[in-house]
């Protein structure tokens, strides 16, 4: 089934994200990128000379809104986020649980598109966060993937994450990330053999992303027992950071995971806490309080397992 988002697809011969994108400066990151390092890469550093895991949020772009998800995701940088997750909503999600399928579900009826989540990846980037886009493979085909490699390294993108595209089937587009200085990054899962560890790493940039347990996204009370095993696997064929999804929700979680991996990742335990508080407070913003408040739990929790 092809995407919700295939409209989005640009006019033949015009960059992706039109004149605008096409004249906009290259941004520092970007620059960084060329000249050996990448904005991912540093981030990582940072928080090892700090002494402590990285803490990556998730959040859909146009969820609720695409103006409220910006603020969101805004406000969880300020609570100590390191790196954004913008998510591409999309309308056949393999991965995802039920309530980052629920938020995609209300984008993508509110008309979110491509050029949404790049505007998304901008107004983030402009935190100076490092920020990638969390996408499956349909949307960025039918968008062209030279344009969305163009497009989103415009944006202020560091990098892309797309969780079902096998790397041995990447070539055309681990090419355009070259070209435009994005890290592209696969997935490892407690299934995956030796060999595979070692296909998907030498194929990833920026860090690699160790799903802790089988089956699809989702808060839990208890984060995946074999997640340390499978960092300390893959930390054997790749010197790359390695950041830990899947199941994070509370500070004494992202605790734990701080104590074995390079990164903790956060996505429907945020995604729930924008849904559930959206429509509270002055102005509806009850929903970025509550990304606010957790976020800023979550921050506590990885800078505490480093002291």
């Amino acid at each position: 089934m092809r995407s919700q988002l295939a409209h989005d697809q640009p006019a033949q011969g015009q960059p992706a994200g039109g004149p605008a994108a096409a004249a906009r400066p290259v941004p520092a990151g970007r620059e960084a990128a060329r000249a050996g390092r990448s904005p991912l890469d540093e981030v990582f550093a940072a928080a090892r000379a700090q002494g402590r895991a990285v803490l990556v949020g998730y959040l859909p772009a146009g969820f609720p809104t695409v103006e409220r998800g910006i603020a969101a995701m805004r406000a969880m940088v300020a609570a100590g986020v390191d790196l954004v997750e913008v998510g591409l909503p999309y309308s056949d999600p393999t991965m995802d649980g039920p309530v980052i399928q629920d938020a995609a579900d209300v984008a993508l009826r509110g008309g979110v598109t491509t050029r949404d989540v790049l505007r998304t990846v901008e107004a983030v980037a402009d935190t100076g966060a490092p920020t990638v886009v969390m996408t499956y493979w349909n949307p960025v085909e039918r968008y062209g993937l030279e344009a969305f490699a163009a497009d989103l390294a415009s944006a202020g993108g560091a990098g892309a994450i797309t969780p079902d595209l096998p790397p041995e089937e990447a070539g055309p587009w681990l090419a355009a990330c070259a070209t435009h200085a994005i890290d592209p990054v696969f997935l490892v899962a407690p299934s995956s053999t030796p060999q595979r560890l070692r296909l998907v790493t030498s194929h990833s940039r920026g860090f690699v992303y160790a799903a802790s347990t089988m089956g699809v996204t989702g808060a839990r009370a208890a984060v995946g027992a074999r997640a340390g095993d499978l960092v300390t696997r893959v930390r054997e064929v790749t010197t790359l950071p390695v950041a830990v999804g899947l199941g994070v929700s509370t500070g004494a979680q992202a605790a734990e995971v701080a104590g074995f991996a390079d990164g903790v990742i956060v996505g429907s335990a945020l995604v729930r806490a924008l849904a559930t508080g959206d429509g509270e407070g002055e102005g509806g913003g009850g929903g970025v309080d509550a990304v606010t408040r957790l976020a800023a739990e979550l921050a506590a929790g990885v800078r505490a397992a480093s002291a």
